[in-house]
């Protein structure tokens, strides 16, 4: 069942890798295109605004020498010649009435140019751009204007055609190569982030390595994994658990040998009574009733051990489900302490009780009549002869409280908190010649806890001890266990 949940589901390494590499290939690849087209852009934009005013020059130069009118000035022709080439571009010059009047490619010379953009800047009497990114071109129409007065007229207009894909090279370079460049890239991150997360889950698994053998039953160990501040708080929580876990299973081992020796007990007291009864021989009577008394003393004492055994079983496994319903506890408790009235009684022990004020609870009535029997029972044989046993009974608006003092021996400082631990016996001699289990007071505060209650204890040695009840007046299942204090 292990191996297949360890089947199910994805590896933090494979999930923080794919993380990664999408962090980090999406961003880069995205960047790229936008950089190189924005690149690219700018640099057509900025050769566009240079052409601008390369024909802004031109043309005042023209319009200057008068070019216009006196077009076969040789020295103007070259001067155009030599300035469309460093320009690298194409150069017209037109008139008034859109006829070539000089062409530096000497093709359209004397024709007439009726394109687009010459119109516009005719009719407009201003700069026309045009720039065509698929077809890699610019087109500059800069109009001679001559202004008489409010009047302003086109003389002529140059006209400068350039070729964007110089100006774009090394983008269009870039960008051909930019698959290369990205599958280097990719290919570094992926190695980075393989080593990156080898580095970091190796603390993981060895965390886990650790969880792994506390699992299988090694809790001799501790998990010392701090090489971050979340595996070192991890760690803490796994050693704490183990601790738990280490004391849960010397506590196991502890009862299985404490209900061994308890049950083997009452069995071998039988035995050597039985085996001194047949080894006599012809025994008188008495003698023999004598004996067959502590023989029955003996599995009574084994029917209450296995009896209280069952009890705590039924209680651990939560089998022993409350049945809870609303009764009169002053009158419950003065009926629970009639009947353990012969008993003190017996024991030349005096048994009073004493009632505040009327109460009403939620309660189940068998299992809290056990827990308060094992309280005065205790309270009884655990006296003095001559002493006395005092329980009372009060309220308030939340809860009610049952008290038992004895005039008993008590209990030293160091075993009180150590009295509710299953077989834990103060006076070990003396409770095994009053019969006791040292599971009575185990399963009255288990059944304590059940009502989401309470149970504490002050007592001292030779003064006697007092234990306090604390119960809900209302029993909801939503609070149980936050009263266990």
């Amino acid at each position: 069942m292990a191996k297949d949940d360890k089947r199910k589901g994805i590896s933090l390494g494979i999930r923080l890798f794919v993380l990664i590499i999408i962090l980090s290939t999406v961003p880069l690849v995205l960047s790229s295109f936008y950089l190189t087209s924005r690149a690219e852009t700018q640099d057509i934009e900025n050769t566009v605004q240079r052409s601008r005013e390369q024909a802004m020059i031109l043309a005042n130069q023209l319009q200057a020498s008068g070019y216009i009118s006196a077009p076969n000035d040789q020295s103007v022709s070259f001067m155009l010649s030599q300035v469309a080439d460093i320009w690298d571009a194409r150069i017209q010059v037109m008139d008034a009435d859109c006829r070539i009047i000089n062409d530096s490619y000497n093709v359209d010379k004397g024709r007439y140019n009726v394109s687009e953009q010459v119109m516009s800047c005719l009719s407009a009497k201003s700069v026309v751009t045009y720039a065509d990114r698929e077809e890699m071109m610019s087109i500059i129409a800069y109009p001679m204007v001559r202004a008489e007065g409010t009047e302003r007229t086109v003389e002529g207009i140059v006209l400068v055609t350039k070729d964007l894909s110089d100006a774009v090279g090394g983008i269009l370079y870039v960008r051909e190569r930019m698959p290369l460049y990205l599958l280097v890239v990719l290919g570094t991150l992926v190695l980075v982030s393989l080593l990156s997360i080898f580095f970091l889950m190796r603390p993981l698994r060895k965390l886990v390595q650790s969880v792994d053998a506390a699992a299988d039953g090694s809790l001799r160990g501790s998990v010392n994994v701090r090489n971050y501040k979340e595996t070192a708080r991890i760690s803490d929580a796994v050693n704490r658990t183990i601790g738990r876990l280490r004391m849960l299973d010397e506590s196991r081992q502890e009862f299985i040998s404490d209900v061994a020796h308890e049950l083997k007990t009452p069995i071998t007291s039988v035995r050597v009574l039985a085996e001194s009864l047949l080894s006599m021989g012809e025994v008188p009577n008495e003698l023999y009733r004598e004996f067959m008394e502590d023989i029955t003393k003996e599995i009574d004492r084994e029917s209450h051990i296995i009896d209280d055994l069952l009890s705590m079983v039924r209680l651990d496994r939560g089998v022993s489900a409350l049945h809870v319903s609303n009764i009169n506890i002053n009158d419950w408790l003065q009926q629970t302490l009639k009947r353990l009235m012969p008993i003190a009684q017996a024991a030349g022990v005096e048994l009073a009780y004493e009632s505040f004020r009327p109460v009403m609870a939620d309660v189940d009535e068998a299992k809290m009549t056990q827990a308060i029997t094992n309280l005065v029972e205790n309270a009884i044989k655990y006296n003095r002869e001559g002493g006395w046993v005092r329980v009372s009974l009060n309220a308030d608006l939340k809860y009610f409280y049952i008290k038992v003092a004895d005039s008993g021996c008590g209990i030293p400082e160091e075993a009180q908190e150590h009295i509710f631990e299953r077989f834990f016996r103060v006076d070990k001699d003396r409770a095994r010649a009053t019969g006791g289990t040292g599971l009575g007071l185990s399963i009255t505060k288990s059944i304590i806890n059940m009502h989401n209650g309470a149970i504490k204890v002050h007592s001292s040695t030779e003064e006697g001890s007092t234990f306090v009840v604390r119960i809900p007046l209302v029993y909801t299942e939503e609070d149980a266990g936050e009263e266990q204090g």
